[in-house]
């Protein structure tokens, strides 16, 4: 059993021990700190499952972007990372954080959200490749990998152009 909740400051030693071992790596939980300092960060937004014994075991982040064309900017959203303990993959914990994270952005007023991941996994959770709508991401990705999600009916209708990502993923 778990739950999903808003990350607090206790949580990010164990946010970090869940990325590092999730990806292998510590890039991404650099990442993740570069972007809880930035303008893009948004805390109801940085969701951490949990077990029965309060432990971190996923966590998920999804923060400000933009999709730009031709002087317009449209407001959208960023899910990245999502991490799950290895431990703990493959139960339900990955889609329960996008599922939760995916109802919290639509309460506080978000309309879309683009993803860079496994074509095989993200469409469960009703995304669709950008390129559907001519959303581009602003580097060389599969085409299947880049997709993107309304959270509200038709807000992409009239969109198109090239996600601008904050500035800490382009470091």
């Amino acid at each position: 059993m778990h739950h999903i909740r808003q990350e607090n400051e206790e949580d990010i030693n164990e946010v970090k021990e869940v990325n590092d071992l999730a990806f292998n790596q510590e890039d991404e939980f650099e990442l993740i700190e570069r972007l809880r300092d930035s303008n893009a960060f948004i805390p109801e937004l940085s969701l951490v499952a949990v077990n029965n014994e309060n432990n971190v075991i996923g966590h998920i982040l999804f923060t400000r972007i933009s999709i730009e064309n031709e002087g317009r900017s449209v407001p959208s959203l960023a899910l990245a990372p999502m991490a799950v303990h290895p431990h703990f993959q493959k139960k339900g914990i990955g889609g329960s954080l996008i599922n939760e994270g995916i109802k919290r952005a639509k309460s506080l007023g978000f309309e879309s959200v683009v993803v860079l991941g496994h074509d095989q996994y993200y469409p469960k959770f009703g995304f669709l490749k950008a390129s559907h709508y001519n959303i581009e991401a602003p580097f060389d990705v599969p085409d299947e990998a880049f997709m993107v999600q309304e959270l509200k009916e038709n807000a992409l209708q009239h969109v198109e152009g090239t996600v601008r990502y904050s500035t800490p993923f382009m470091e």
